[in-house]
């Protein structure tokens, strides 16, 4: 294939490109990628530098955070995003299933009583132990008393989406247990991860990053905690006090949980939750929104005014034999002619202009008709950040079809699924395992002879799904035909099918007994039974008899 003829000068020598002369001075004539061209238009005023996580992130995070929780107060589409957010991951409650790892435990003991049989009953004794004190009207599982488990678990994702991490301590309160009171000591307290600073609000060091303190390995190990909101003017001494506390116990038991989704190796806090990449965006949106609404409230109002048939210096001229008022006089016959004219019909007045006049109106184009498409297309951005399809942030399934919606809301939930699992292994299983800690040492679950104490085998013990809100269904009729399929050709068990609309089957399969049974009892058929076919006879002869 034959080259293109270089360009040359008047001396035959080849010219050079810009981007060729500039590469040249940096270093010699030729990097690969056009991203990291300092001549390109585009980017050349693109000055990104490397840093660490925590001088990238901790120098902006109290801005960004404030930000975000500024927009959620104020503006709909963002309040909107993390309320869906939290009823489709949250929902009014996430239901624990306990699943202790017998084979686990079977292997590490070589006990056979860790079995199937065993893990079902360990299962339904924590799963009681588990609703005594999470569901507890008296609020005991509150270190403050005001809410129950599932509303504090709502109050940590809320604050994991907006601020992006979760601060969370175990405090251990023995002095409510008693008669009538707290049945359990462990509490449970979400504390604002605003108060997590270095003392005196120092700078960062070695081993102390933003409040977390670390290690040698760079593990945290301690967390420096203001004893009230910084800022707050109720508790101005205590807000200038820090606590020092461990993240663990000599032997395990977890004192405060740090939270969040590290996006780079050596990250000991967060930037800012999920609207921090799109903050700028969302600011210009709600702007322009407001602008738009003022100029369609504006256009609203009818304006109106009256044009005279001749301009005011000829009126003025033609009048000046009016013993000097002139035009003052020709306005006063015009208002005199209005004020008479006071003509209505069904209530309505009916104009009646003065000879010559005109009624013109103010009229506007706003707002502006690419309004709704620039909103759109921003909406798109903003569902694509934040994990939503594009319908569940706009509200809109004008023009969605069945599949369409199906495969828009399969990917959401996918993200939605991602985050309900990232989120009870960070707050809810540690939480849970706490609370089995103590209901262990009181004898309240069953362990066969020989069985490792719990902080031996804490993971095994304390293992647990988390069932969220139901899935849903677009069409309820291809989707249960769907799930019968997937059953009939095992690639489903009733388990799964049960655990993604949210509902547990081993409650599900007793109760249908019982519905089964009292339909039994009382004669009753339900139409489904009754057109079900009877068994086919072996004998076509057996069948043509009956």
């Amino acid at each position: 294939m034959a080259r293109a003829p270089a360009l040359v000068d008047q001396f035959g020598h080849q010219l050079s490109s810009p981007r060729q002369k500039v590469r040249a001075m940096f270093g010699g004539g030729g990097g690969a990628y056009d991203g990291a061209d300092p001549s390109m238009q585009e980017t050349r005023d693109w000055l990104a530098r490397l840093s660490s996580p925590s001088s990238e992130v901790h120098q902006d995070r109290d801005t960004l955070v404030a930000r975000a929780r500024d927009l959620v107060r104020n503006d709909g589409w963002a309040s909107g995003a993390v309320q869906h957010i939290l009823d489709a991951t949250v929902g009014a409650d996430l239901r624990l299933m306990a699943q202790p790892d017998w084979r686990a435990l079977a292997a590490w003991t070589g006990n056979k009583a860790f079995d199937a049989t065993w893990a079902k009953e360990f299962r339904r004794a924590a799963e009681i132990v588990w609703r005594r004190w999470a569901y507890d009207p008296g609020f005991w599982c509150d270190a403050e008393r005001r809410q129950t488990i599932p509303d504090l678990f709502r109050l940590a994702f809320r604050q994991w989406i907006i601020a992006g991490e979760v601060l969370a301590m175990l405090p251990w309160m023995a002095s409510r247990r008693g008669y009538g009171r707290a049945r359990y000591a462990t509490a449970l307290q979400i504390i604002d991860a605003d108060r997590l600073t270095n003392p005196n609000a120092g700078p960062d060091t070695a081993t102390l990053r933003a409040g977390v303190e670390i290690d040698a390995s760079g593990a945290p190990v301690a967390y420096h905690i203001r004893r009230a909101y910084p800022g707050d003017p109720y508790q101005a001494v205590e807000s200038m006090q820090w606590d020092r506390i461990a993240r663990e116990t000599t032997f395990g038991r977890p004192l405060m949980i740090h939270f969040f989704e590290a996006e780079r190796p050596g990250q000991y806090r967060p930037a800012g939750g999920i609207f921090t990449p799109i903050l700028a965006r969302m600011r210009m949106l709600a702007k322009y929104d407001q602008v738009e609404l003022q100029a369609a409230v504006i256009n609203a109002i009818f304006a109106a005014y009256l044009k005279s048939p001749n301009d005011i210096s000829v009126v003025q001229d033609a009048l000046d034999d009016m013993q000097g008022e002139g035009l003052s006089e020709y306005q006063k016959l015009r208002g005199a002619y209005h004020e008479d004219r006071r003509l209505s019909l069904n209530g309505a007045r009916i104009i009646s202009l003065f000879p010559g006049e005109e009624l013109n109106t103010v009229t506007s184009n706003r707002p502006s008709s690419n309004f709704a498409a620039f909103e759109a297309s921003f909406l798109r951005h903003m569902s694509a950040q934040t994990g939503q399809s594009y319908e569940q942030a706009s509200h809109d399934w004008s023009q969605s079809n069945y599949s369409s919606a199906r495969g828009a809301l399969l990917e959401a939930w996918r993200t939605m699924d991602r985050r309900r699992t990232q989120f009870a292994r960070g707050i809810a299983t540690p939480v849970y395992g706490a609370l089995l800690e103590e209901a262990m040492d009181r004898g309240e679950l069953p362990l066969p002879p020989g069985a490792p104490d719990f902080a031996e085998a804490r993971s095994a013990y304390s293992g647990a799904l988390w069932m969220g809100p139901a899935r849903g269904w677009i069409d309820p009729v291809k989707e249960a035909e769907a799930a019968k399929a997937r059953r009939e050709a095992g690639l489903t068990t009733l388990a799964m099918e049960n655990f993604e609309q949210g509902q547990d089957w081993e409650e599900i399969i007793p109760q249908l007994a019982e519905e089964q049974r009292m339909l039994d009892e009382y004669g009753v058929v339900l139409p489904a039974a009754a057109a079900k076919p009877g068994p086919v006879p072996a004998n076509p002869q057996d069948a043509a008899d009956v």
